[in-house]
């Protein structure tokens, strides 16, 4: 009887979901009632009903369970890469920031390139903690990666540049990165091979190899940086197969219990959105980063950095700003609401700039097994 009990139950629920997802639902005797919330829909005593949650995502995605977020959260809805406008730039303009991302004569010591630290292999970001640059010297945050980094609104962890041209300046002339003397830059790449040549073909003959063109060719192709098409996408564009149990169990966690759309959704899935998580290490001697801060001067914006996209993100490790941690880790941070720092002394509450994590974080209380089905789910991405 207890079984018959729970498989009604289940039913109702799936009923429910089905036709919308929210409001209302009927009860048994006809009766309406709150509809069960999609966290908890398709649960079982002994686990999750796997065939309940293969029939609720093999509706239209618009079908699909709301995402469980904070009041005053819209997040955008899941969409496939296909979802993504192409880039409007030049193939020849494209090439020629291609073999500049790659040429290691862009910096003062010819021997680091973008790629260095940008591999294609890894989400074009590093597998470092953090990426060594000019004469071995470590960068301070941990490389962000480039998929899908012409759809970005502002750049860096920190949000410091509004454009690729503009980012693409940044590592040139930082001095723990590639070291250029950029006013140099355009006639010692004029003075080797054919790039002049090339040059003007990209955009023209008459100016041969200037610093504003390199920083636009270098910006274009990082346009047309696209993530791979995934079995993610490919489960949105209707293939219902494409991922297996744990996955499907992740992706439906993800939507609900865990959280994630919270922060990350959209094509990209990230809100593009600063914010703090308790990880600023604020008066710290080590690993101290004020974040946001450091552009705005905003009190407020102390330990805030931007919300990275999740395309790519099981090659992109290890994570956050600054590299401290593996996916697993990340996910357990996550799951206990993340690090919340308190003042420890009189002086501490009063300071303006003690860091405060986010509100929109709280306990999510997922098991072991959902922590490893929304890690599996991740590494689809």
């Amino acid at each position: 009887m207890k079984m018959a009990s729970h498989l009604k139950k289940t039913t109702f629920a799936l009923a429910a979901l089905l036709a919308g997802g929210a409001g209302l639902m009927m009860s048994m005797d006809g009766r309406a009632s709150d509809a069960v919330p999609a966290s908890v829909a398709c649960a079982a005593q002994t686990g999750w009903d796997m065939a309940c949650l293969r029939q609720l995502y093999a509706q239209p995605v618009a079908k699909w369970p709301r995402p469980q977020v904070p009041d005053g959260v819209t997040p955008a809805e899941m969409a496939p890469v296909s979802a993504m406008a192409p880039a409007k730039v030049s193939p020849p303009v494209v090439a020629l920031g291609q073999r500049l991302f790659n040429d290691t004569r862009l910096s003062g010591s010819n021997a680091v390139a973008c790629i260095s630290c940008h591999s294609p292999a890894h989400g074009f970001a590093d597998s470092k903690r953090v990426s060594a640059g000019h004469a071995g010297r470590l960068g301070q945050r941990n490389v962000p990666g480039l998929l899908g980094v012409g759809q970005i609104k502002s750049l860096f962890w920190d949000g410091r540049a509004a454009t690729l041209e503009e980012q693409a300046l940044g590592p040139l002339q930082h001095a723990d990165e590639m070291a250029m003397d950029v006013p140099a830059l355009p006639a010692k790449l004029a003075a080797q091979g054919d790039y002049t040549v090339q040059f003007d073909a990209a955009f023209g003959k008459g100016d041969g190899v200037t610093l504003p063109r390199i920083l636009t060719a270098l910006a274009d192709y990082q346009r047309t940086l696209l993530p791979p098409v995934t079995r993610f996408d490919t489960f949105l564009e209707g293939e219902r197969t494409a991922l297996n149990e744990r996955e499907l169990l992740g992706l439906h966690l993800y939507r609900t219990k865990a959280r994630c759309m919270t922060c990350h959704s959209g094509a990209l899935l990230t809100d593009q959105q600063f914010h703090n998580l308790g990880l600023a290490y604020y008066g710290r001697k080590k690993y101290e980063d004020l974040g946001r801060y450091l552009v705005t001067g905003k009190d407020e914006d102390v330990g805030k950095f931007r919300t990275p996209s999740l395309r790519g993100v099981a090659q992109s490790g290890p994570w956050m700003h600054n590299g401290l941690f593996p996916l697993l880790g990340v996910l357990n941070m996550y799951n206990a609401g993340m690090a919340r720092p308190v003042p420890q002394n009189a002086q501490q509450a009063a300071d303006p700039k003690f860091p405060v994590t986010s509100p929109l974080l709280q306990r999510l209380k997922l098991t072991p097994d959902e922590v490893q089905a929304l890690k599996s789910f991740l590494e689809v991405l």
